[in-house]
């Protein structure tokens, strides 16, 4: 055979691979206009973008989150902006409020289409000064959160045999890192609770979405929780959060978010550096070990406050490099991260 015949049929089959591909994927393609999308988390940061880009695809929006203030301010721009829009005060660590909350938005849209779990904490401290509480309360938002709006709103969805539920878990689910121990362990769950999901309800024509997202730029540290040193840890965690390059833009993040459950999308990992730290953990999990290792003997030392907690915006310090601070205090205001 000849190496030009042989290149042929190499781009041939590879041809027909990737028209199988798009046909499949075109099958599966859902049009917001119309539908109804639930959003936990929707009050302030990616949940709020999100909710943003719903609303400007025509879908109809629901939004839950704990603090009623941020959720009336939430939902007074979402109809601003010509968005037909249900806010439900909601603890998603909670199964009763969960369960009031699904029936509510179905009472009122006569559906859910799209379910976005999103609703996360972080906490940021070496492991010594993390308790039990902290790694109970990081499992009940970032695991029981998802499974009692998943399995509350199942039955609606198996019974018109059609939804998208995207899962927003995070890098530091694929790949362990320091100083994050209780939300690197629940998001792992929520990896394997969301990726198990889809193989279960593909046979329902319900498509799960992972969503393992690097940093990003939403002015989400402001309202992160911040022990031991906590001022030198806000400070390293704010100016990785808002350096370009290894952070992405949420408004990019959220649209990539939302193709990803257009389209039945299996998993979403982005941006680049978080793909790649995904890729290389599971090609080297221990050479991605030794690495995390190395980078934690840079961040700070057990101490400070000790296990005691301080928002994000109570640890900021002249540590912070100005243009963190600039970008954060920016991001944050456009956002609703601050009240």
């Amino acid at each position: 055979m000849s190496k030009l015949g042989f290149l042929g049929k190499v781009a041939l089959i590879g041809g027909v691979a990737y028209g199988v591909r798009e046909a499949v994927r075109r099958s599966r393609e859902l049009d917001f206009t119309g539908r109804v999308a639930l959003v936990t988390g929707g009050s302030r940061g990616l949940g709020l973008i999100i909710a943003r880009q719903l609303v400007a695809r025509g879908a109809r929006v629901a939004i839950c989150a704990r603090d009623e203030a941020e959720l009336n301010r939430a939902k007074a721009e979402l109809v601003a902006r010509g968005g037909d829009v249900l806010a439900v005060q909601c603890d998603v660590t909670v199964k009763a409020q969960v369960d009031e909350m699904i029936r509510g938005v179905i009472g009122h849209f006569g559906q859910i289409d799209l379910l976005i779990n999103n609703a996360g904490i972080i906490q940021v401290a070496p492991m010594e000064e993390m308790t039990l509480a902290d790694y109970e309360e990081a499992m009940q938002t970032h695991f029981s959160g998802p499974l009692y709006t998943t399995l509350a709103a199942l039955p609606a969805m198996r019974g018109r045999r059609q939804g998208r539920i995207v899962n927003i878990t995070s890098i530091g689910g694929k790949v362990p890192t320091p100083h994050l121990l209780p939300y690197t362990a629940s998001k792992y769950a929520l990896v394997g609770f969301s990726e198990g999901l889809r193989a279960e309800l593909a046979k329902d024509n319900i498509f799960v979405t992972t969503v393992a997202p690097g940093l990003f730029r939403s002015g989400s540290p402001r309202n992160a929780m911040f022990k031991g040193r906590h001022h030198e840890e806000y400070a390293w965690f704010s100016a990785a959060d808002a350096t370009p390059g290894l952070s992405i833009d949420p408004n990019v993040l959220a649209e990539r978010i939302l193709n990803a459950a257009r389209f039945g999308q299996a998993e979403l990992i982005t941006p680049l550096p978080a793909w790649i730290g995904a890729k290389l953990n599971g090609l080297f999990p221990g050479l991605t070990a030794e690495l995390a290792s190395i980078a934690n003997g840079f961040l700070p030392k057990p101490g400070g406050i000790g296990p005691r907690r301080a928002k994000g915006y109570e640890s900021s310090s002249g540590l912070v490099p100005q243009y963190a601070a600039d970008i954060n205090t920016s991001a944050a205001r456009a956002n609703n991260e601050i009240g």
